[in-house]
């Protein structure tokens, strides 16, 4: 789907939020995102188990944010259906767990989701050239998937400046997503770099006052 405005949009991870109170979690940073950011792992694809369609359902019904749900799992074809009926909004699959990707995007859209493809820190842009014109969105991991709280990868900020390139040559307005390490340190090289979805777990949902440092992000977005 190509759009005609850039959005810079944050998208709080409930990896890092406290499970306990996910809803109450997740209202208290709501006022000040675009999104809200799903990590699904199955523990093959990624050595982690997280939650599935019942917890999105779950999320659906606590906030009226887009769900942004990121497939990290095996053969993601299996469940697009699944996580439509949940309420997903945005689901990004991974290049390197579909073997036939241009038929899983399809699949995604006609389930009337945005779809997006995540790439792994060693995957190459390269690898989208044929499939970028159907994208709504790239998701670039800038850690490798898995856990949360790991340390940005520096190299993840010329894959973003390359992808842009990318898309702009191309006439095209997929937005760049960037996951891990994404904290006050490394938003303002991304901005620069040309991203435009963050997505911010233990940083957000691991300070003493998770709404202050998302609205405090969110402003570093839109200042």
């Amino acid at each position: 789907m190509k759009t005609s405005v850039r959005e810079r949009l944050l998208a709080p991870s409930v990896l890092s939020a406290d499970f306990a109170s996910l809803g109450e979690a997740v209202a208290r940073v709501a006022p000040y995102s675009g999104l809200l950011h799903v990590d699904v792992m199955d523990g093959h694809f990624v050595p982690n188990i997280t939650l599935g369609p019942v917890v999105v359902a779950g999320l659906k019904r606590a906030t009226k944010l887009p769900l942004d749900c990121h497939l990290m799992i095996e053969a993601p074809d299996r469940y697009l259906a699944d996580f439509a009926k949940a309420g997903a909004t945005c689901l990004s699959v991974h290049q390197e767990a579909c073997p036939h990707l241009h038929r899983t995007i399809q699949r995604i859209r006609e389930e009337g989701m945005r779809p997006g493809v995540a790439l792994n820190p060693a995957t190459p842009i390269e690898t989208l050239e044929e499939i970028l014109e159907c994208l709504d969105f790239v998701l670039i991991m800038s850690v490798n998937p898995g856990f949360g709280g790991q340390k940005f990868i520096p190299s993840s900020l010329d894959k973003v400046k390359r992808l842009r390139a990318m898309i702009e040559a191309g006439g095209w307005n997929a937005s760049i997503e960037v996951d891990g390490g994404v904290n006050e340190k490394t938003i303002p090289s991304l901005l620069k770099a040309g991203a435009d979805w963050f997505v911010a777990g233990s940083a957000i949902f691991g300070a003493p006052d998770p709404a202050a440092e998302a609205r405090r992000f969110e402003e570093m977005l839109h200042g």
